[in-house]
């Protein structure tokens, strides 16, 4: 199992780019994970130039042309401004020359300060142990799940009625997630579980792969030791698209980052 460190680690080329080499285990279906691929370029760019001082992901706007393999693949930083407070770069991901997934990164410095006002209170969950753990070849899914060996994610009972033919239809699946090496979180591993799995299409009866065409997410602040928690709801879907809004709470009960992506849906006729 290779831990999420070693699956983005990255080898400097100078000049702001950086070899990688993509982790087939991070991937859902044959197709690499979202989340993991921005956070890819989230290390590449907190270890750019730009990086110094603002060593946080704080904000990404990702979109994803074309699906990379697993394997060899360059990621290229440009600084576009360094202030005081945060540092905002521009970073591509390119295999064979050709882009596979861009993004723009705000940097800057995370702290674990409680919110000064929230209005989103932690999604309620059964304790973990009696919620479902997610396996790596779910029944019915008609695909592997590689990702499910690298992260732990256990879903809430109350959402599962699609594994039975009987989807909710509310819209929403909660999770429990951490990852299975042991390690705790941090603002780049979040990106991964901001873009959980299954998708919210599963309780709305829609089967089949849902690729994410943009996905924008914030990191607000260190995230407590332990697991997160997720909650996932759609708001729309139509004209073969949905959109997804995911928001993740660390173990002391706080905010630590949320996401909305658009992604493609196959829609009954």
């Amino acid at each position: 199992m290779g831990n999420f460190r070693e699956a983005t680690a990255l080898t400097a080329h100078g000049d702001d780019e950086f070899g990688a080499m993509l982790d087939p285990q991070w991937s859902v279906g044959t197709r690499l994970h979202g989340g993991y691929l921005l956070a890819v370029l989230g290390r590449a760019a907190c270890e750019s130039t730009a990086g110094a001082g603002h060593p946080h992901v704080t904000a990404v706007s990702g979109t994803f042309v074309e699906p990379p393999e697993p394997g060899a693949a360059v990621a290229r930083v440009e600084t576009l401004r360094v202030g005081r407070s945060v540092a905002q770069v521009r970073a591509v991901l390119t295999q064979e020359g050709r882009t596979r997934v861009e993004a723009h990164v705000t940097l800057g410095l995370l702290d674990d300060a409680d919110p000064w006002w929230s209005a989103h209170e932690p999604v309620h969950l059964p304790p973990e142990q009696e919620c479902f753990l997610a396996p790596t070849d779910p029944p019915g899914g008609g695909m592997e799940v590689p990702l499910m060996a690298v992260v732990e994610e256990r879903i809430d009972p109350e959402h599962l009625s699609f594994a039975f033919g009987a989807p909710a239809k509310r819209g929403v699946i909660a999770t429990w997630q951490r990852l299975a090496d042991g390690s705790d979180w941090d603002p780049l591993s979040l990106l991964v579980a901001l873009d959980p799995v299954p998708p919210v299409t599963f309780d709305l009866g829609l089967s089949g792969w849902v690729p994410t065409i943009q996905l924008s997410a914030y990191i607000r602040r260190l995230p407590a030791p332990g697991p997160v928690r997720v909650r996932l709801a759609a708001t729309d879907v139509g004209g073969d698209r949905i959109d997804e809004v995911a928001h993740v709470w660390d173990d002391k009960g706080r905010l630590v980052a949320q996401a909305t992506q658009l992604a493609a849906v196959r829609l009954p006729a």
